[in-house]
């Protein structure tokens, strides 16, 4: 009773690998001068919001007068 169970086909030989190609080198020309303008950039945006905050720990850094006499004469 073979028509049930029919025999499997021969698989087909498989190509042998192909060698890898050479890996890039990691220390080369374009990585570092990347890294640089990367740490130039970073080093240069890094003001954040420390520039915009206009008070220390003794207060205010200008001594504007801010105050305006009100009517009841204080």
């Amino acid at each position: 009773m073979s028509f049930l169970m029919p025999k499997m086909p021969a698989m087909p030989a498989i190509p042998a690998p192909q060698p890898l190609p050479e890996p890039p080198k990691y220390d080369d020309k374009a990585r570092t001068d990347a890294t640089a303008a990367k740490q130039a950039k970073m080093r240069a945006s890094r003001t954040g919001r420390s520039a915009t905050i206009l008070t220390s720990a003794q207060g205010l850094e200008d001594d504007e007068i801010t105050t305006k006499k009100t009517l009841l004469g204080g």
